[in-house]
């Protein structure tokens, strides 16, 4: 089994205990003998994609790991202690960090009151990504499945949670190097790049028709306007409501 894999799971796993004693301290979740920053930034340096780490704000990173609780041993740790998120493709995909001016949102605050109620409980799922057009990346905890462990794509296309079986290493690898044209093909409008690379981290586009409906699958005869992440989240939610998805 991946090395990473296991992690996330034993991070997973831990926060049943967690949840019924103590967090662990910040010390306890900065791991300097095998710190898993190298690896990712191997990754960034080799990558395909357009890649741009966002800045630290040191003074926040610890509050935010210790939120995460996840130890910086694992690539997910390691960008939540090291970077203020990560946006790939002109910033078409946001990977969440801790927080930066350009992706104000933490990954454990963007969580909380959507997969937890407080820190240190065991969630079933994490937000772990999003991207422009209002699609959402989550880590499952148990909640979407079996597959612990691995990546579903929350689709604004049909609104399903769709099972990538990949891990959050192999996500970041995915984000790096994937041809995300053919990923997101049809989703994609002309001259994108230029509105995209305009646009607020925690804002994306919300398209009439909606992309889920079958008036809304020509993207380039859609209007869109931009709108907070958090109302589009709450919309697939509701969305998916009304639709018996739920």
């Amino acid at each position: 089994m991946d090395r990473n894999l296991i992690i996330i799971i034993l991070s997973f796993l831990s926060l049943n205990i967690i949840a019924q004693s103590k967090m662990r301290k910040v010390d306890e979740l900065i791991n300097k003998t095998d710190p898993g920053w190298p690896i990712v930034e191997e990754m960034i340096k080799s990558a395909k994609n357009k890649i741009e780490v966002l800045p630290i704000d040191p003074s926040k990173a610890e509050d935010v790991l210790f939120k995460t609780q996840v130890t910086t041993r694992s690539p997910m740790g390691a960008i939540v202690y090291t970077t203020g998120g990560i946006l790939v493709d002109d910033g078409w995909i946001r990977i969440l960090g801790s927080g930066n001016a350009k992706l104000t949102r933490t990954l454990p605050d963007w969580n909380k009151g959507k997969s937890f109620k407080e820190f240190g409980e065991v969630p079933p799922f994490l937000l772990v990504a999003d991207d422009a057009i209002g699609g959402f990346f989550i880590l499952n905890g148990g909640g979407l499945g079996e597959d612990l462990g691995k990546i579903y794509y929350f689709a604004p296309d049909n609104l399903e949670y769709e099972p990538l079986d990949i891990t959050y290493t192999e996500f970041l690898n995915f984000c790096f190097n994937n041809d995300l044209d053919q990923f997101y093909k049809d989703n994609r409008w002309k001259n994108w790049q230029k509105e995209v690379s305009e646009l607020d981290g925690n804002i994306v586009y919300n398209f009439y028709p909606y992309l889920w409906t079958k008036e809304g699958k020509d993207i380039n005869k859609n209007s869109r306007k931009a709108i907070s992440v958090e109302e589009q989240y709450n919309l697939n939610i509701d969305f998916r409501k009304q639709l018996g998805l739920q």
